[in-house]
């Protein structure tokens, strides 16, 4: 049977998807502007028209980070062409789509198979925790510098939920309606693709007291960008915030995949931004159920935490669930929820 391939890239204005498959020996395409990202990954209409509704395998890179989640929950293969496989990228957006297709096409056994379970580093977990490993002495001196931060003062009654790789056009609402009944506020971190598609809810998350935060622009592994690459993802998404608020740019930044490498760090020095991490982290991306992810929460948090969650980039449905008693748990506990800069500035003035 015939296998369609549909590639997608990321430009500063949305994606595109160029698919090519053969059939009897003969190549065809079929490719269009998939505009905002929001919308391309939940168009599964369209993903069924290829071969008498057979779906194609989806071919993505390290630099685009925000698809594979929502396809794989809607049951499509999902593959990852690594930067070895591929020519270079452009200044900002990923190889083309149908260089992507094209590579598929002609050595699929080259490719890394995405699963939900593994996430986007999907047979890079090594290589991840190994660049961790060796940029935690860096990090650690960050921290102590009071440039890095993760956790407030345990002697502080209050915890940090943040939510990552919004805004989402469902999703998003309903966890800021879920805070709103409880008088919560959170941070969230964001990625300007989304920022860029869905300005009112940005807009709305402001207005609502939440503190927003830089979160890249397409959500790349960031030991494949360059030093020039990685700031200007970080640059274009304060802007775009910034525009779309009329407020500050944020400064806080939160890595993809918290993926401090030595490199990827030497690449932030001097950057004006403030690093911010977690102690606690749900793993809600791989969908372990509500009732884990609450239980997570209230099992693990404590005075000063800052909780890592995800409304955004995939099915975030279990974490919505989720929330209600998360927060309410927090409540009987005598913690409040509050932003990541309320918990920084209370250790801030202890030290003082």
């Amino acid at each position: 049977m015939t296998q369609t391939y549909a590639g997608i890239a990321w430009t500063d204005e949305g994606y595109r998807v160029e698919a090519c498959w053969t059939a009897r020996g003969a190549r065809a395409r079929w490719s269009r502007a998939a505009g905002a990202a929001p919308s391309v990954a939940n168009s599964s209409p369209g993903w069924r028209d290829f071969d008498g509704g057979r779906p194609p395998a989806v071919v993505l890179e390290s630099t685009n980070g925000l698809l594979d989640g929502p396809m794989t929950a809607a049951g499509l293969e999902v593959y990852r062409a690594d930067p070895w496989l591929l020519p270079p990228r452009p200044g900002f957006g990923s190889v083309p789509a149908g260089l992507l297709a094209e590579r598929a096409r002609t050595a699929p056994g080259e490719l890394a198979r995405v699963t939900a379970e593994g996430g986007t580093l999907t047979g890079r977990a090594e290589e991840y925790f190994a660049g961790v490993k060796r940029g935690e002495p860096i990090v650690a001196e960050l921290t102590a510098s009071g440039r890095c931060f993760e956790r407030g003062r345990r002697d502080d009654p209050r915890v940090a939920l943040t939510f990552d790789d919004g805004p989402d056009p469902v999703f998003t609402r309903q966890v800021l309606d879920i805070l709103d009944r409880y008088g919560a506020r959170a941070t969230f971190f964001c990625v300007g693709h989304h920022v860029a598609a869905l300005p009112d809810l940005v807009r709305r998350t402001a207005a609502a007291g939440h503190e927003l935060g830089n979160h890249s622009w397409s959500h790349p592994y960031l030991p494949d960008l360059t030093p020039e690459q990685l700031r200007e993802q970080l640059d274009r998404t304060a802007e775009t915030v910034a525009k779309v608020t009329g407020e500050e740019a944020p400064t806080r930044f939160r890595p993809p995949y918290g993926a401090l490498s030595p490199e990827v760090l030497a690449a932030l020095e001097g950057y004006p931004t403030r690093l911010t991490m977690w102690d606690v982290d749900t793993r809600d991306w791989a969908r372990p159920g509500p009732e884990r992810i609450a239980a997570t929460v209230l099992e693990s948090a404590g005075p000063g935490s800052v909780v890592l969650m995800h409304e955004g980039a995939g099915d975030r449905s279990q974490t919505v669930a989720a929330l209600p008693s998360i927060v309410e748990g927090l409540l009987e506990r005598g913690l409040e929820p509050v932003t990541v800069a309320e918990l920084e500035d209370h250790a801030q003035r202890s030290k003082g």
